[in-house]
């Protein structure tokens, strides 16, 4: 299966935060015929090792997160509409009007769309405001609670932007919950070349959960792992679009991208400063194997790897990522191009990587 194949096969699986059982399921299988073990976790992290040439060589973990953001039911009406409550950073000013799913009971998709006061009904004075998460409500076509419990949806249910891929001129492609299975594809990828190029440190691909519910899953895994390193691959927001300004300079089909800074800023917070020696190796990697590497610093973003450095003794971390545009919007767009070169890179820092280094300071 090529990368293409995978990538849209993960896009159209429904599996929010803390409801990741479809792609638990479906990376597990895939990864499978190519390492040494496999298991799953309490949590849903799914943990694939291949293990090293060299018995006392260090162990590496690379990851990327199984979950997707969305909404949860809160509230039925007695009409049959439906309230929700956010789960990860939904933006608000973008579901009116959204195509919805509902993960009901049995794994039934149920489907249905947020509701929005007509355009010909809306006031003057309301056509420019974003209606909040508590104002919203998801109408599927029911005229009672009753017919939405029988349809098999209760609170507690999950709501997903309804899944789509679409490909788009230049390799690129257009595609629901690209973050993160475009990671999840890669650690696919990784697999089966190091099934064939046995590594000679310890690798460990994990897939891992509930990253958009306040990252969850990663320190999990890492607990049980207790890396020497680990490299988070997630994606990057482009500001490559006429409507953002003085941004991170990060552009879509210019290469993949290495995190030099992130700070979440608010809620979580919590970022990451890369490992100096890794990132040194990370900058040696894309040279040797010709890639153009972008790099980043950034506000408002964190991936998983800002809680794994905490582990133990501490985990020297980095981020590698690819740059993708409309991020947590229910249709995101990248290059197909920049994740060919990220799997290049990948590849070179992990047959490179030190069986020895133990990453200290000073």
């Amino acid at each position: 299966m090529s990368l293409i194949e995978r990538l849209e096969k993960y896009c159209l699986t429904p599996a929010m935060s803390g409801f990741e059982d479809e792609m638990i399921k479906k990376l597990k299988a895939d990864l499978t015929e190519y390492v040494d073990e496999i298991r799953v976790d309490v949590l849903g992290n799914v943990i694939a090792t291949i293990k090293g040439s060299k018995s006392d060589s260090s162990d590496l973990m690379v990851f990327a997160h199984t979950d997707s953001l969305g909404m949860i039911v809160k509230k039925v009406e007695e009409n049959g509409f439906i309230r929700i409550e956010r789960v990860g950073g939904v933006p608000e000013r973008i579901l009116a009007a959204s195509n919805v799913v509902l993960q009901a009971e049995g794994g039934k998709i149920v489907n249905g769309l947020i509701g929005f006061v007509s355009h010909h009904l809306t006031p003057p004075e309301d056509k420019y405001k974003v209606k909040p998460i508590n104002e919203c409500y998801v109408d599927i076509g029911a005229n009672s609670a009753q017919e939405v419990a029988d349809a098999g949806v209760r609170i507690g249910t999950p709501v997903i932007y309804r899944p789509s891929f679409e490909k788009l001129l230049n390799n690129r492609v257009a595609a629901t919950s690209i973050d993160d299975r475009a990671g999840c594809a890669l650690l696919v990828e990784l697999a089966a070349h190091f099934k064939k190029n046995r590594p000679n440190i310890t690798l460990h691909l994990v897939g891992t959960v509930q990253e958009e519910f306040n990252l969850r899953g990663a320190m999990v895994a890492a607990q049980q792992i207790k890396p020497t390193a680990a490299i988070s691959i997630d994606l990057v927001a482009a500001s490559d679009t006429p409507d953002i300004k003085d941004s991170n300079s990060v552009a879509v089909g210019k290469g993949p991208i290495v995190g030099t800074y992130t700070f979440h800023g608010r809620g979580t917070l919590n970022g990451l400063i890369p490992n100096p020696k890794l990132l040194a190796l990370v900058d040696q990697a894309a040279l040797s194997s010709k890639v153009n590497l972008q790099r980043h610093a950034t506000m408002g973003l964190l991936t998983d790897a800002s809680y794994v450095q905490l582990v133990g003794d501490g985990v020297a971390c980095v981020d590698l990522a690819w740059p993708t545009r409309y991020t947590h919007s229910g249709v995101e767009s990248c290059s197909l191009d920049d994740l060919n070169d990220l799997r290049k890179l990948l590849i070179e820092v992990i047959s490179k990587f030190p069986s020895e280094e133990k990453f200290l300071r000073g």
